[in-house]
C-alpha cells in the first residue's frame, strides 16, 4: 500500500509520531500524480513547489520537536471554484483563465492554518454547473473504475484525485449533488454539511442559496476530521450560522439502536437502475440488522422538488453570471466596435454551452414575463416542501435514499439530453434545496461491470452527527466492499 492511500487518521498518526517523512509522501504522491493524471485528468493546476517547501517545514518541525498543527502534512486537493492565493483559480472556464485570486477562500486558509498541504486544483463543470465534468472548458475528467465512463460532476476532478489516491482529502462545492453523485459514481465517500457549517467566502458562486463547501474522503473519519478544521462561523459570510461546532470525529463509533430512519416510498420509481435498488434495498436489511428502526414512510411532494430546484439554480445561476462582463475582470474580447460588441464577443467566447443554456433560461426565469409564473413560484413551492419535509423529519432521525438513479454512464451518452443528465440530481437536490446535511457511502458494486454504488443519508439541520454515526456503522459492515481499488491502468 502507497502511504497516499492511507485513511487519514492513520496517516496524521504516522506523521506526529515521526514514523514517516512528509516530504518523501509528497514527493512519491507527486510520482503518482505524474503516472495516472495524464489519463485520468482529474487535476488542472498542480501546486508541487509550494507543497514541498510546505512539507520539508513540517519534518523540521517533528525533528525539532515542535508543536504542529491537528493536520499537519495532509495532503488535500481543491476544486478550482475555491479561491487560493497565488494558484490559478479559473472555475475550469475559459471566462476566467489565468485569475490568480490575491485571497484564499476561508475554507482554504483555514487549512492552511491548521498545517494542510495543497496539492493541486482538481477539474469541475465549469462554474459548477453540470453532473458529469465534461463541461470543462479545459479537459475532460475519466472515471477510474472505468475510464470510459463518466466521473460524476461538476466536483468530478476532487472524487477522482480521491479514488486514485492522488490526494487524501479533496473539497469539492455542492449545489444540487455535486460532490455526492461523484462521490457515488467514483466509489468514495462525501458529505454536505447544512447550509451555514461551511463559510462559503472566496467560492465562485453558481446558485449562492444552495452552494455549499462539500467534502471528498476514504472513510467518514476521514471527513469527520476535516469537518473538525474547517466548519464554523465565519464574518466574511453572512450565510454562516454561528453555532457551537462539535467533535464530529467523536460521532464515528457507537451503534444505531433506536435511530429511526425512514425510508420513503417514493425513491422506488420506474427510473432507478434495478443494480441500485437491490444495494439501497440490501442495506436497508443491514440496518434494520444492526438495530436501526426502519420504517416506511412518503414524501408525497418530492416529485416538486427537483423542478423546484432547477428553476431556483438556474435563476441564481445567471444573476451570478451576470458579473462577468468583460470590464470588471476575467475574458475580454475586445473588437473595437463599442461596448455592447464587446460585451457579445466577451460572454459568447468566455462561457460553454452549458453556462449559456442556463444564462438563457435564468434569463426568462426572472423576467417580467416569468418572475411570478416560474421563480416565485418555485420559491413557493419550496415552503411547502419544508413542511410536508419537516414534519417527517419530526418523526425520524434520518432519511435514506440512493444517491442517483444509476451507476457511472459512458462519456457523451447524455451530453446532448440536459433534461436526463439534470434528473441525476433526482435524489440529491432535494437536500440541497432545504439546506440539509447529507452524505454518500459506497454501499456496493454492479454486478455486470464492477461500478461503485451510492446511499445517500439525509439528517436534520445542523445534525451532522447522526448522518456520520449511521455512515460509520455502515461503513465498517461495508469495509470489505470498501477495500476493493479500481484498476487505474486495465480500462480503456
Amino acid at each position: 500500500m502507497l502511504l497516499n492511500e492511507l485513511e487519514v487518521f492513520e496517516y496524521l498518526s504516522m506523521v506526529k509520531n515521526g514514523d514517516i517523512s512528509v516530504e518523501q509522501v509528497i514527493e512519491d504522491l507527486f510520482c503518482h500524480i505524474d503516472v495516472v493524471d495524464n489519463t485520468l485528468r482529474s487535476y488542472l493546476h498542480i501546486n508541487k513547489e509550494d507543497a514541498l517547501a510546505k512539507a520539508k517545514e513540517i519534518d523540521r518541525k517533528i525533528k525539532n520537536n515542535e508543536d504542529i498543527p491537528p493536520i499537519a502534512g495532509l495532503p488535500i486537493a481543491i476544486s478550482d471554484n475555491i479561491c487560493t492565493n497565488d494558484i490559478e483559480t479559473t472555475a475550469a472556464s475559459k471566462m476566467l483563465k489565468g485569475f490568480i485570486p490575491p485571497y484564499d477562500a476561508t475554507v482554504v486558509s483555514r487549512i492552511k492554518e491548521a498545517g494542510g498541504i495543497i496539492i493541486g486544483k482538481t477539474n469541475i463543470d465549469e462554474f459548477g454547473m453540470g453532473t458529469t465534468t465534461e463541461n470543462s472548458a479545459f479537459q475532460t475528467t475519466l472515471n477510474p473504475w472505468d475510464r470510459s465512463r463518466v466521473p460524476g460532476g461538476s466536483s468530478g476532478g476532487s472524487a477522482v484525485a480521491v479514488a486514485a489516491a492522488e490526494a487524501m482529502i479533496a473539497l469539492g462545492s455542492d449545489t444540487g449533488g455535486s460532490v455526492r453523485l461523484p462521490a457515488s459514481f467514483c466509489g468514495v465517500t462525501a458529505i454536505k454539511p447544512t447550509y451555514g457549517r461551511i463559510s462559503r467566502y472566496g467560492i465562485i458562486p453558481n446558485a449562492s442559496s444552495m452552494d455549499q463547501v462539500g467534502i471528498f474522503g476514504k472513510s467518514i473519519k476521514d471527513l469527520a476530521i476535516i469537518m473538525n478544521v474547517i466548519c464554523g462561523y465565519d464574518v466574511f459570510d453572512s450565510t454562516s450560522a454561528d453555532l457551537p461546532i462539535p467533535d464530529f470525529l467523536s460521532f464515528c463509533q457507537g451503534d444505531i439502536k433506536n435511530i429511526k430512519i425512514g425510508v420513503p416510498k417514493e425513491i422506488f420509481c420506474s427510473d432507478l437502475n434495478a443494480e441500485v435498488k437491490d444495494k439501497i434495498v440490501n442495506s436497508i436489511g443491514l440496518i434494520s440488522h444492526l438495530g436501526g428502526i426502519i420504517e416506511e414512510t412518503s414524501l408525497s411532494d418530492i416529485e416538486y422538488a427537483f423542478p423546484a430546484y432547477c428553476t431556483i439554480a438556474m435563476a441564481e445561476a445567471s444573476s451570478n453570471m451576470a458579473r462577468y462582463d468583460g470590464i470588471q475582470y476575467g475574458l475580454r474580447v475586445d473588437s473595437g466596435e463599442g461596448l455592447e460588441e464587446m460585451y457579445l464577443n466577451s460572454r459568447s467566447k468566455g462561457f460553454g454551452d452549458e453556462i449559456k443554456r442556463r444564462i438563457l433560461l435564468g434569463s426568462y426565469i426572472l423576467s417580467s414575463d416569468g418572475y411570478n409564473d416560474f421563480y416565485m413560484k418555485a420559491q413557493k413551492v419550496k415552503t411547502i416542501i419544508k413542511k410536508s419535509f419537516d414534519s417527517v423529519l419530526n418523526k425520524y432521525d434520518l432519511i435514506i435514499t440512493p444517491t442517483t438513479l444509476t451507476p457511472a454512464f459512458k462519456l457523451g451518452e447524455k451530453k446532448d439530453n440536459p433534461l436526463e443528465l439534470f434528473l441525476m440530481e433526482k435524489y440529491t437536490s432535494l437536500a440541497s434545496l432545504l439546506g440539509l446535511p447529507a452524505i454518500s457511502i459506497n454501499c456496493g458494486f454492479t454486478s455486470e461491470n464492477r461500478l461503485p454504488v451510492g446511499l445517500q443519508i439525509i439528517g436534520r439541520l445542523f445534525e451532522e452527527e447522526k448522518v456520520l454515526k449511521l455512515a460509520s456503522v455502515l461503513e465498517n459492515e461495508f469495509k470489505e466492499i470498501n477495500l476493493v481499488k479500481p484498476d487505474l491502468f486495465s480500462k480503456t
